[in-house]
């Protein structure tokens, strides 16, 4: 490393010249990258996904519109009933209006079918499903039709009762007919905003700037090498707002450790230049160790039989990546030729990496470590019991909006006993069969409310039919696995697709083999982090830790958000009843990376610090003292970039993004300043074991622990210095300034 920061030093007007080409080239990039992105998702290989490639090309909608149709509803007045007379012809023209008004659009209501499955018991609320082609934005998926839509059915009434739009898309869109919240862009000024009020905390100094700078550079280089990977293979629209937050996150906290170590080795008198090669020999792997292990744990995205999953693996990996090789070239470049003169300029410098809050605390964890780490683990199982009742599937329509149009109709679907059920009817596609007998064959199945296989040119075309199932209750996979199994013995080929038949088949396609991705990635990751630390202990520690630490969010997400405690008086939305299918694989993907950074960070100090004199104690205070302002630091910044992200509607959105937000403040307060030193603690000389057969297979050199050294106590450690060894005897550095 050393070698490498000399060699970019000496010929950093290169290296300048690079990244300014590489900046324009990116800046110019991020828009065309963000039009190759695609609003598809498709499970290749599985019926639903066959199916709704088929219907889509036959007929122009539904299909890879995975939320579902559009529904009208209307509640006739009191005394009214849709067999009153003109009721039906009025109603019929209304849906027709609404309909019309949707091009290549395919619809069916209880005027044009006859079919009492459209009509409540009391025969006063009715609906109708209007299937429309798949929108543009994976956050707006009606996008201009629903705003459309709304508009007919604005001019429209039957018995001056008003028809309202409901249906998935309509609920997560709001009243505005579109996403309504901040754009990529935004969310970006709000998290890089929050970004610059920490690290202005942290530096007192225009030394805050640099990181930004650093992130502003790497998150359009992503996109820029997205780019040819997004024209040659679907990559889904939603890395456009990961690539952007969590770029801003991670660049910046890559940054960070760089800057704060460069300041340790610039406040204790070495020359600039030396700083810098000091700072990069030391933080710098760390941060290059700290990539690989978040570019591992997305390795699990990548691997999945699941394009839309693949891609976000695509994107996570490149985040990381990127931030790395930014921070170890063109960073180090930039504290060399000013970090003096921008450190200058400040309100108040801070130049001790030594916080005076962190060492007290080093020293009572290592006086309590089996109080702190109890306090630890209880605080993690507390976080861990709702687990138990873990679900994964569509969530639950009442829980996508709280108010509205949409809303409004919603509730008049369960004050009407009708349900919210019917807003995710199974597309089925009939293939040289009789979809009649196909539709009253499926009607009889236990949990079906009815089924309905309409005539004309919109739902039938050429040797292919389309009928529509409607399930009595949301999500049920029971019911899904019944339709099937009756509709495949039916005459030609019939393929079950729809929102729910493809939640189903995602759970098959991803959760059967999840656990043998999981323990691939650990065991990588183990290797590595046993390289770097030398020790067998450390890393496993480290796995265990993480892997704690993302249950105990996923029972956070069950907590808050599938039970409801929370999410109704924080965000106004009910309970989801589950989790969509894809929430916890990303939360684990993302966060099993993004706290190993702060694994790496506080394992990387304390291993240094114990090589300096063996001492395990004056380790774990000196790791806490150096990195408890990074990470404290760190972890405030990535929490304020997810919370920017779960300022949209999207319920789905919200839920991940506070899952993140969750994760890193609860790894980094419990797990990483708690639980983590308490454990080295406890463990004492064991945490360094390395035996000599684990050395010959990492090509690293053995260690068997010997009695620890004791010297001074952690109690005497000097919190003012900035840079001498914490051992016995250390020559106290005051702080410069």
């Amino acid at each position: 490393m050393r070698q490498f920061t000399g060699w970019i030093l000496r010929h950093r007007k290169l290296v300048i010249l690079v990244w300014v080409v590489v900046a324009i080239a990116a800046f110019a990039a991020t828009r065309p990258a963000a039009d190759a992105l695609s609003t598809e998702f498709s499970l290749p290989g599985h019926e639903s996904s066959k199916g709704a490639d088929l219907i889509f090309a036959k007929y122009g909608n539904g299909g890879n519109q995975v939320n579902g149709p559009l529904v009208p509803v209307v509640t006739l007045p009191e005394g009214t009933t849709v067999d009153s007379p003109g009721a039906r012809a009025q109603v019929g023209a209304a849906f027709r209006r609404i309909a019309g008004a949707v091009p290549g659009s395919r619809s069916a209501d209880y005027p044009s079918t006859g079919d009492r499955l459209f009509v409540s018991k009391d025969g006063r609320t009715t609906f109708g499903v209007i299937w429309y082609p798949p929108g543009s934005n994976a956050f707006d998926t009606a996008g201009p039709t629903l705003k459309a839509a709304r508009r007919a059915a604005a001019n429209v009434s039957v018995d001056g009762a008003p028809v309202r739009i409901t249906g998935i898309d309509a609920l997560s869109s709001g009243d505005s007919g579109n996403n309504g919240g901040p754009s990529v862009v935004v969310e970006v000024l709000l998290g890089g905003l929050g970004a610059l009020i920490v690290l202005l905390f942290v530096f007192g100094s225009l030394m805050a700037l640099v990181p930004l700078l650093m992130a502003a550079i790497a998150i359009p280089t992503t996109f820029l090498l997205l780019w040819p990977i997004a024209v040659a293979t679907q990559v889904s629209v939603v890395v456009e707002f990961l690539v952007a937050l969590i770029g801003l996150g991670v660049a910046v906290d890559y940054s960070l450790l760089v800057v704060m170590r460069w300041r340790e080795e610039h406040g204790a008198g070495r020359p600039n230049r030396e700083a810098v090669v000091e700072a990069m020999d030391h933080a710098g792997r760390a941060v290059i160790t700290s990539g690989i292990a978040v570019a591992i744990g997305l390795l699990a995205m990548m691997v999945l039989p699941v394009p839309f999953l693949r891609s976000i693996g695509y994107a996570g990996i490149l985040i990381p990546l990127v931030s790395v090789l930014i921070a170890i070239t063109l960073l180090p470049v930039v504290l060399d030729a000013a970090g003096p003169r921008i450190d200058r300029v400040g309100f108040k410098r801070r130049t001790s990496s030594t916080g005076q809050g962190w060492v007290p605390w080093g020293r009572f964890v290592v006086r309590h470590r089996f109080l702190v780490g109890g306090v630890a683990l209880g605080i993690l199982a507390l976080f861990l019991i709702p687990v138990a009742d873990f679900s994964t599937g569509t969530p639950r329509a009442s829980a996508l909006a709280s108010s509205g149009t949409a809303r409004q109709g919603l509730d008049q679907l369960n004050s009407s006993g009708i349900g919210p059920a019917v807003l995710s009817p199974y597309d089925v596609l009939v293939t040289r069969g009789d979809p009649g007998a196909t539709a009253s064959a499926v009607a009889k199945v236990a949990g079906v409310r009815g089924a309905v296989a309409p005539a004309g040119a919109q739902w039938r075309r050429g040797d292919t039919a389309v009928v529509n199932v409607f399930p009595t209750t949301e999500d049920s996979s029971s019911t899904v696995t019944a339709v099937r199994s009756v509709a495949h013995e039916q005459s030609g080929q019939v393929l079950v697709s729809g929102a729910v038949p493809g939640n189903v088949d995602f759970n098959d396609a991803v959760y059967g083999n999840f656990i043998w991705v999981v323990l691939v990635i650990i065991a990588i990751t183990f290797v590595l982090l046993a390289r770097v630390f030398r020790s067998i202990v450390l890393p496993l520690k480290a796995i265990v830790f993480n892997v704690l630490s993302i249950g105990a969010v996923w029972g956070f997400l069950v907590w808050f958000w599938q039970k409801g405690h929370g999410s109704g008086a924080i965000f106004g939305i009910d309970p989801t009843g589950a989790l969509n299918v894809w929430i916890p694989l990303m939360i684990f993907a993302f966060l099993y990376g993004l706290s190993m950074d702060y694994e790496v960070f506080i394992l990387s100090r304390m291993r240094e610090e114990y090589d300096r004199d063996g001492s395990t104690e004056r380790a774990v205070v000196a790791g806490i003292a150096r990195t408890g302002r990074l990470v404290t630091a760190g972890s405030i910044i990535l929490f304020l970039a997810f919370i920017a992200l779960a300022s949209g509607p999207e319920t789905d959105v919200k839920v991940f993004a506070t899952g993140l937000a969750v994760g890193i403040v609860l790894d980094a307060t419990v797990v990483r300043s708690m639980l983590l030193p308490a454990f080295v603690a406890v463990l004492g000389r064991w945490n360094w074991w390395m035996p000599r057969w684990a050395a010959r297979i990492l090509r690293v050199r053995p260690w068997w622990p010997p009695e620890e050294t004791r010297g001074e106590t952690p109690l005497e450690l000097d919190p003012r210095d900035t840079r001498a060894p914490l051992v016995r005897g250390f020559p106290s550095a005051p702080e410069r300034t």
